[in-house]
């Protein structure tokens, strides 16, 4: 069974890391900073580091591949459409590979940048900068419509998918769905799930798919009450979901 840690890099980046007992061999997702998986495998002698998966092309997740792939040797996964150092497979939406003997479906999920793509395996989604728990990545590249596409895909999956995405914002993230939706009783009840992890300087991920789909708001733009927010913030009535995920992406933005 493969197994999945996380590996911290610069201020709340998470690489995370796959590992296969059965062969030694380990891929990465993200590695923004070599240092990290390079102390690791100094630190866990006799295991090879195969594969790096990426999920776009920001320096906080490509900044170490190159360096990983001239050390290890490892073949390099990354989006097609983006710039992505030391890539060996590029990658479209629908296509399928193997990692570790595991298979993974390619999402492109445009928005925070505009190649960006997802890996998922039955259970297991790598989403990158496209979902956050309780919230979403900022679009950089993407318009509102692409990233509400993006994101209802990435909600269709089946509702017990552990939600990996590489930056620990959930806290803050959480301050906004409460501004949102203020009696919402499962995001009161994760805000203080949330707060001890934090105090105990534990990560809060990965989320699952189930979660964010009672307390995150941009995967709630069909929901009344936030809906009517979205409507109290820009001042009309937003008729579709891809018009209350931009009034509540621009509240965000400045919240």
């Amino acid at each position: 069974m493969i197994q999945i840690s996380a590996l911290p890099a610069f201020t709340d980046n998470y690489i995370w890391l796959l590992q296969d007992p059965k062969t030694h061999r380990c891929a990465v997702v993200d590695p923004g900073d070599a240092a990290p998986v390079q102390a690791w495998l100094e630190q866990n002698p006799g295991w090879t580091l195969s594969d790096i998966l990426v999920t776009h092309h920001h320096h906080d997740h490509v900044g170490g591949v190159e360096q990983l792939k001239n050390i290890t040797g490892a073949k390099v996964y990354g989006p097609a459409n983006e710039k992505i150092p030391a890539r060996d497979i590029a990658l479209h939406d629908h296509d399928r590979i193997t990692v570790l003997g595991w298979d993974f479906d390619v999402h492109s999920v445009p928005g925070h940048t505009l190649g960006h793509i997802a890996f998922y395996h039955p259970g297991v989604l790598f989403c990158g900068d496209t979902l956050f728990a309780a919230g979403c990545g900022r679009l950089f590249e993407g318009t509102p419509e692409q990233m509400h596409a993006s994101l209802t895909r990435l909600a269709a999956l089946p509702a017990d998918t552990l939600v990996y995405c590489t930056h620990e914002y959930t806290q803050s993230n959480l301050k906004f769905a409460q501004a949102v939706e203020p009696h919402n009783a499962d995001i009161a009840e994760r805000m203080e799930a949330v707060r001890q992890l934090r105090a105990r300087d534990e990560m809060t991920l990965p989320s699952d798919l189930a979660l964010e789909l009672r307390t995150n708001p941009f995967l709630r733009t069909a929901e009344t009450s936030v809906k009517q927010k979205a409507d109290e913030r820009n001042g009309h009535d937003n008729r579709a979901g891809a018009e209350v995920f931009a009034s509540l992406r621009a509240w965000k933005d400045k919240f």
